[in-house]
């Protein structure tokens, strides 16, 4: 072979193992999101028409599905949860769907896990969130296994992702242990993986505290604070929905120095993970707090605990505004510092000894939790005030 013929050929098999490498390297599609039935239908029918798990019957608990980004319940969760019960005793007699508590925990039956989640659906990290990504988990306790899967994508029409009530209250947000751990079963396995062994753990904890939020939510106060103070004696019950299920319930009952107590729980927890997010909702365009009492009442105790308790700890601080992903960014960015300047101006007021130990900063919508940009209920997070804990 002459050299011309021999760099002929290496050119064309480059060009040839060029192209295939391209092949192969090509991002697959995006998926595309269906109806928000249709798509929660798709999930559950590979769930359970797919479902590894041995025995004529099988018992079934649902522990209660949340969004992964806020770890919260929402009108559309509950409704999701109502239908899966319904699909299982209409399609699947297979599975008997029993209460989420002790008894039923203790005959080791299969848990169903689940998250819905806003993403973009071409996966932007920080693109708009134009869909909803279904995760649904089976992890049978008896063989302490994953057994089945089920995902797919809905549309963002029809979705009411409003927080329910006990979620909606709550004064501040931060993941633990237990939202992290709900999270890794549903989202971070596969079929045949071992269930996290600090899921299970927090298994009978996480049922008491699902009773607390429904006594919550009917208001049943005293019950609520009842079942919130028993889960915490329990192993795997010391987690940060009890701590703000108890303020909240103490709030209801009007227990003033119960509130306040349960309030500087909340700040230690936040202060020892070094984050502390607060939902503090002021007017659109503005750095005013709402014109609502009954929300911005308490405000002024939740900077005095914040204050005194960084100052305790000898905290240094950094207060970061952030804003939902509406307008302008350079405009959001601006707005978001304004905001933490005020909140940082109303802590020194009481505390003036902690200036030099606090700085005020803006993100805009760049660290969206939620990042839909309804500007409601439903994405109040990203409208949060948060408390960094930074060396001094």
């Amino acid at each position: 072979m002459t050299g011309l013929v021999r760099f002929k050929s290496a050119v064309i098999g480059l060009a040839l193992l060029t192209g295939a490498t391209a092949a192969v390297a090509q991002p697959a599609p995006p998926p595309t999101p269906a109806p928000f039935a249709e798509a929660l239908r798709k999930a559950a029918d590979d769930l359970f028409g797919k479902a590894a798990v041995s025995g004529d019957k099988v018992n079934l608990v649902i522990d209660p599905l949340i969004d992964a980004a806020s770890g919260a319940q929402s009108v559309a969760t509950r409704s999701m949860q109502a239908t899966l019960m319904e699909m299982v005793r209409a399609h699947y007699p297979r599975f008997t769907v029993l209460p989420f508590d002790s008894e039923a925990l203790a005959s080791k039956p299969v848990v169903l896990v689940g998250t819905f989640t806003a993403v973009n659906n071409q996966g932007v990290a920080d693109g708009p969130r134009d869909a909803y990504r279904i995760c649904l988990t089976l992890a049978d306790l008896k063989s302490n296994s994953v057994v089945s899967k089920g995902v797919s994508r809905a549309r963002v029409e029809g979705v009411d992702a409003t927080p329910t009530p006990y979620y909606r209250d709550a004064p501040l947000w931060a993941k633990d242990q237990a939202t992290d751990s709900y999270i890794k079963v549903c989202q971070g396995t596969k079929l045949g993986d071992p269930i996290d062994p600090g899921y299970v753990e927090k298994l009978t904890a996480n049922a008491l505290i699902n009773d607390g939020i429904l006594a919550y939510e009917t208001q049943h106060f005293r019950e609520a604070l009842a079942f919130y103070r028993a889960a915490r004696k329990l192993p795997g019950g010391e987690q940060h929905r009890v701590r703000i299920g108890t303020y909240l319930a103490a709030s209801k009952l009007g227990r003033r120095e119960d509130m306040v107590d349960a309030f500087g729980d909340l700040v230690d927890y936040g202060l020892a993970t070094d984050r502390l997010m607060v939902k503090l909702l002021f007017k659109p365009g503005t750095t005013q707090f709402i014109d609502d009492r009954q929300i911005t009442d308490p405000y002024p105790m939740w900077l005095s605990q914040i204050a005194t308790h960084s100052r305790q700890k000898g905290a240094c601080l950094e207060i970061v505004g952030h804003t939902s992903h509406t307008g302008m960014p350079q405009v959001n960015e601006r707005l978001s510092t304004l905001r933490a300047q005020f909140v940082m101006d109303l802590l020194l007021t009481g505390a003036p000894d902690n200036r030099g130990r606090m700085i005020a900063t803006g993100r805009g919508f760049k660290e969206n939790l939620v990042g839909t940009g309804k500007d409601d209920a439903s994405d109040a997070l990203d409208r949060r005030v948060e408390f960094k804990v930074i060396g001094c």
